[in-house]
């Protein structure tokens, strides 16, 4: 026998031992699994295509993991489903595949005591699928994902309570209505809360997140919620998004919101927020570096609240109906601005020699106020930013000649060109000797015997 033959012969020997020793996925958890996977896509022969233990050979998107027992039998292992990922996402990702028939099988998942993750991608696209009572997933759930699943529809059924371990709860793209799970804001340990993109409604007002501590992901966008925001928004200390956005959220921002001191990003965009003005209580969160305020109707000028706010990046304050002077106080301080939305209000008064300084603009828009006067941008600055610069819809706004070339694009071109300033003209009027008077302007004067116009 040879040496090479040897070793083959000793190395399956010693993943016989291996395999052997090893604790295998209960006959309860094997089966569900197969129920589940048929239930995702009943067009695969799972059973077939995976016949051995399916902690050991599965497809893609099943993870188990090991446990060690205590108490009685202390030291046995033994082995679990603790993740299920469902939909094709990429190549690199090819959980099992979901198709127009796909279901959610409850009562097959609820036999994984262990499931941590369960995340579904583009499965319900077909059928009408109910939203699921969530009581049936575990209390060890931390993951809780469904993304672009509009065929899953109807009101959130049951208690989320019972989800106690839940961490992120993350529902996007869906047709799910009515009003957000009950028991939501029990639960201490999340930490993300994205539920956009659906048809939920509902009074904000009464909604109590006291007990969220942990929560730093809170996204309601583009739902159909409303009321006033509650003051226990402004208890979420460990907040760093909150995306109301595209919503029908009326009254003021809470003065609360102070209390957000690590919020980096803000977005209350296209609500109902009307005539209460710029929050003033935003120069106190100086975590911020993304404001979008746009689509409100807040009215009122631009207030003076910039000087600790030099972390923001992103800036919009688009069709909000603000009056008055730009403050040369946001060129000053948002030194980090890379984008700036003004358009489409009412702003008077010239353009703040401020901004010109800016070195990190991409965007810049001031489209439809009334501005005046000529642009503080130098050549560099219009080169940089290019057709980002927006500007139209101001007809007193000007520009030098220089900056309308063609090397710097057409976008400047619907500005009119700025007035030369008048340079005097210096005429010869007397000859006294060898002493000659030249004129410039249009005043008389008299010195030491010379008549001096100034001409124009």
């Amino acid at each position: 026998m040879n040496l090479s033959h040897l070793l083959s012969l000793l190395t399956l020997s010693l993943l016989s031992t291996l395999i052997s020793s090893q604790p295998f996925l209960n006959s309860l958890e094997q089966e569900s699994l197969y129920q589940v996977l048929e239930s995702i896509n009943s067009d695969i022969s799972w059973r077939s295509l995976f016949p051995d233990d399916l902690c050991y050979s599965s497809p893609h998107g099943v993870v188990c993991e090991y446990f060690m027992k205590s108490g009685a039998g202390a030291g046995e292992e033994s082995v679990h489903v603790t993740e299920l990922s469902f939909g094709f996402i990429s190549d690199y990702s090819s959980n099992p595949p979901c198709n127009n028939h796909s279901k959610i099988n409850v009562p097959a998942l609820s036999a994984f005591k262990q499931l941590k993750k369960l995340l579904f991608y583009k499965c319900f696209t077909g059928y009408e699928v109910p939203v699921p009572e969530f009581e049936g997933f575990g209390g060890v759930l931390e993951d809780l994902v469904f993304i672009e699943n509009p065929s899953l529809v109807g009101p959130f059924k049951g208690d989320i309570r019972s989800l106690g371990s839940l961490k992120r709860f993350v529902l996007v793209g869906s047709g799910v209505s009515g009003w957000v799970p009950h028991g939501l804001g029990e639960l201490s340990s999340l930490e993300q809360v994205t539920l956009s993109r659906n048809n939920l409604s509902g009074d904000i007002s009464r909604v109590n997140v006291s007990k969220l501590r942990n929560l730093k992901v809170l996204d309601l966008s583009y739902n159909g919620f409303f009321g006033y925001l509650p003051e226990s928004f402004g208890g979420l200390e460990s907040l760093l998004k909150l995306d109301l956005s595209y919503n029908e959220f009326s009254g003021e921002v809470p003065e609360s919101f102070k209390g957000l001191k690590k919020l980096e990003f803000l977005d209350l965009s296209y609500n109902k927020f009307f005539n209460c003005g710029v929050p003033l209580v935003l120069g106190e969160m100086s975590s911020l570096k993304e404001v979008y305020l746009s689509g409100n109707d807040l009215r009122g000028e631009i207030p003076e609240i910039w000087e600790n706010l030099g972390g923001i990046s992103g800036l919009g304050l688009s069709r909000n109906g603000l009056v008055g002077n730009i403050p040369g106080s946001m060129g000053l301080f948002l030194k980090n601005l890379c984008y700036l939305g003004l358009d489409n209000n009412k702003l008077e008064g010239s353009v703040p020699s401020e901004f010109g300084t800016l070195q990190l603009v991409s965007e810049f828009n001031l489209e439809n106020n009334s501005l005046s006067g000529k642009i503080p941008f130098d050549a560099k600055f219009v080169s940089k930013v290019g057709k980002k610069l927006k500007l139209k819809g101001n007809s007193q706004l000007c520009v030098e000649e220089e900056l309308r070339d063609g090397s710097f694009g057409d976008h400047l071109k619907h500005l009119k060109l700025c007035k030369k300033p008048d340079v005097p003209r210096l005429v010869l009027l007397h000859d006294s000797g060898s002493s000659v008077v030249l004129v410039s302007g249009v005043a008389m004067a008299v010195s030491w015997g010379l008549i001096l116009f100034l001409v124009r």
